[in-house]
């Protein structure tokens, strides 16, 4: 069993940043993609970001595309979410989520771990 903790959420005025961390722990027997993806209030869960096994490759939404950034400390079981330039629309709550492969998808069925999530609110 894996378990994925996300931190780092809050309230911030558009413009700001926040970082999100997502902690996993459990039985990690293999390095695995890890994405990032929001749900919104009555929005469908989407994509924000991936990182592939080893960080040598990473994909980011249009919607995010030069504001958010993804990465990964395999020393540390951690993975983040750099978010910069916020905007009101970028409220949400957000998840980290562990891949069943190496390499990212979009899709959500490719990922079998889920955190929580943690809330994320930009103010106008």
């Amino acid at each position: 069993q894996v378990t994925l903790v996300e931190s780092g959420g809050g309230l911030v005025q558009a413009g700001g940043s926040l970082r999100l961390s997502c902690a996993i722990s459990g039985r990690t027997d293999y390095v695995a993609a890890m994405a990032w993806f929001r749900q919104s209030a009555g929005k469908e869960r989407e994509f924000v970001s991936g990182i592939s096994y080893n960080g040598g490759y990473t994909d980011v939404a249009e919607s995010v595309k030069g504001r958010f950034f993804v990465s990964r400390d395999n020393a540390k079981n951690e993975a983040y979410l750099q978010m910069n330039s916020l905007l009101p629309e970028d409220t949400a709550v957000y998840y980290c989520a562990r891949g069943l492969f190496g390499g990212t998808s979009h899709l959500q069925v490719s990922y079998r771990y889920w955190g929580q999530g943690t809330q994320v609110t930009v103010s106008s």
